[in-house]
C-alpha cells in the first residue's frame, strides 16, 4: 500500500474524528492489502471487518484478531461494543468527563451572583468561595471554561491566564453570563 500524502483529506478526517488506526501496519488481512477500497487506517472499518470475518465467514477469533492487528481481548471488546450499539460503538470513545460535571446549576448561580456583585473578582477567589459554600474543590480553569465566549466590549476576561492581548497580565475584567447548559467551550 503506497504512503498517502500528508495533506490527505481522509487522513485528516480520521484524525479529527478520532478513528485513525494507531497501528495500520499491523493489519495484514487480504481485504486491506489487496484492495484500494478497504483502508487499514480506518479503525472502525478494520474492527467491523474483523468481526465480520468471524461472524459471517467462520474464521477463528485468534486468526482474525491477529490478521487485523488486535489482541483477542480487543476482539471481545469490539464484539461487545458492536452488539451493544452497532457500528457507531466501534469508534473509540473519548475518556474523561464529558462536561463540567462539578458545576451544577446551583454552583453556576453562585458564580453569577458573585460576578455580578464584583466583576473583577479573581478566579482563585471564586474557587475559594465555592469551596466554602459547597465543600467542593473546583479547578480555576473549570470555572473559566464554564463561561461563554466574551461579549464584544466586555473588556478582557479575568482569570489565571491574564488577558487575551497580554497572557501574562492580570488585567481587570467585565462580567460575562454563564451558558445555560453549564458546559462551555472546551
Amino acid at each position: 500500500m503506497p504512503q498517502p500524502p500528508l495533506d490527505d483529506p481522509k487522513l485528516q478526517s480520521l484524525r479529527e474524528q478520532g478513528t485513525l488506526n494507531p497501528r495500520p501496519q499491523a493489519v495484514t488481512d487480504d481485504l486491506f492489502t489487496d484492495s484500494e477500497f478497504f483502508d487499514r487506517r480506518d479503525l472502525v472499518q478494520v474492527r467491523y471487518e474483523m468481526l465480520r470475518r468471524v461472524g459471517k465467514e467462520g474464521r477463528s477469533i485468534t486468526e482474525a484478531a491477529t490478521r487485523f492487528g488486535f489482541s483477542r481481548p480487543s476482539f471481545y471488546q469490539a464484539q461487545a461494543a458492536f452488539q451493544a450499539g452497532g457500528l457507531a460503538r466501534l469508534a473509540p470513545r473519548k475518556r474523561g468527563p464529558k462536561k463540567a460535571h462539578k458545576l451544577t446549576a446551583e454552583v453556576l448561580e453562585l458564580i453569577g451572583e458573585i460576578r455580578q456583585e464584583n466583576p473583577s473578582l479573581r478566579t482563585a477567589d471564586l474557587v475559594r468561595r465555592i469551596q466554602e459554600r459547597f465543600a467542593l474543590t473546583v479547578h480555576p480553569r473549570t470555572i473559566e471554561r464554564s463561561w461563554g465566549p466574551r461579549q464584544k466590549n466586555d473588556g478582557p476576561r479575568r482569570g489565571l491566564g491574564g488577558t487575551a492581548r497580554n497572557p501574562g497580565s492580570r488585567g481587570g475584567g467585565g462580567s460575562v453570563a454563564p451558558q445555560a447548559s453549564g458546559a462551555g467551550p472546551l
